[in-house]
């Protein structure tokens, strides 16, 4: 069985923030590892309800779509 993750909003939009401090970077270059594994599906990617209602909420049309596209790739619907 493939270990299963949930990763919530904030962990989707780390790309998108000031990558000028550190912890900052670390966290995002942590979110684009993870994004490879869900790619070479070597994790499963758990999504909610609640995530698709708070991306709905993103005021950035285009962080918004990049993100309801992980809605779709596979997922795990909790």
């Amino acid at each position: 069985m493939k270990c299963r993750i949930y990763l919530d909003n904030c962990y989707f939009n780390r790309p998108y923030d000031d990558q000028s401090q550190s912890r900052v970077r670390l966290e995002t270059q942590a979110k684009l590892h993870i994004q490879k594994m869900v790619f070479e599906r070597e994790v499963e990617l758990a999504w909610s309800y609640v995530l698709k209602f708070e991306n709905s909420r993103n005021p950035f049309a285009s962080k918004k779509h990049a993100i309801a596209r992980w809605e779709f790739f596979n997922q795990i619907e909790i």
